[in-house]
């Protein structure tokens, strides 16, 4: 897990595999003024002690292990809120179905329009914060 942080913003976790993928988000979010929060796992933002504190997450449909969706299912069931945003390269019908189905803040295609990825951050951002 990677910390860059901009005090007193919102933060936003992203999960990817990928460490490019991870570094670019982390750069764009920062640019907003944001601070991020990145993980190469599911797992590894399962185990983060202050998930809770995430305004918003960038997830990764396809990961190894657990995928995005299944992390999206344990918040939920955990009784988390975080607005999510789900992300992905590997886009089939059934899976945006799902994302859908699961109240995501935005469902990206990769590669996808900066403009996008900053709106749906944005709206993420006023659902956890509404006073922002």
């Amino acid at each position: 897990m990677e910390d860059h942080t901009n005090e007193g913003q919102p933060v936003i976790g992203i999960v990817d595999d990928n460490d490019s993928v991870r570094a670019a988000l982390r750069r764009l979010v920062e640019s907003m003024g944001f601070r991020a929060r990145t993980f190469a796992s599911c797992e590894e933002f399962m185990v983060f002690d202050q998930r809770d504190k995430t305004d918003c997450l960038v997830l990764d449909v396809m990961l190894p292990g657990m995928t995005g969706l299944e992390l999206h299912d344990w918040l939920i069931t955990s009784g988390s809120r975080i607005p999510v945003i789900f992300i992905t390269a590997h886009s089939r019908g059934v899976t945006h179905a799902k994302a859908c189905k699961a109240d995501a803040v935005a469902f990206l295609e990769k590669p996808f329009n900066d403009g996008f990825f900053l709106e749906a951050v944005r709206a993420a951002i006023k659902q956890r914060m509404p006073n922002t």
